[in-house]
């Protein structure tokens, strides 16, 4: 069954998720609509997502459409090789920008209030 475990970072939620996107295991990913509230962005980590087949891309497409009705950009983080190719062979590469994490957390860092002493 695919995990959802959510961090939220001021306007940008990150949803680490683990197992695979897959028919039958999307419920926990769907269930993840309320992160989007009051974000500018959704980050999925795909570090430990090992498979991604048609019914998962829906579900993805249909999480980026949310996340663009609420006004947020969705990004996929860390995609492994075998996801990449299959976003690059059904074209959804183009729809879902990608990022690794070494460029993505720095951002967050400037986005972060000083801590008052």
């Amino acid at each position: 069954m695919l995990k959802v475990h959510a961090k939220n970072l001021e306007t940008v939620a990150v949803l680490y998720l683990e197992g695979r996107i897959v028919t039958g295991e999307t419920e926990p990913l769907r269930n993840g609509m309320p992160y989007l509230e009051g974000k500018r962005e959704v980050i999925l980590d795909l570090t430990r997502v090992t498979t991604v087949d048609a019914h998962g891309l829906g579900v993805l497409l249909q999480l980026r459409e949310q996340a663009l009705t609420k006004g947020a950009r969705l990004k996929l983080m860390n995609v492994n090789n075998s996801i990449h190719q299959v976003l690059e062979i059904t074209h959804l590469d183009s729809v879902f920008p990608t990022v690794p994490g070494v460029e993505f957390f720095p951002i967050v860092s400037t986005h972060r209030r000083p801590v008052a002493a």
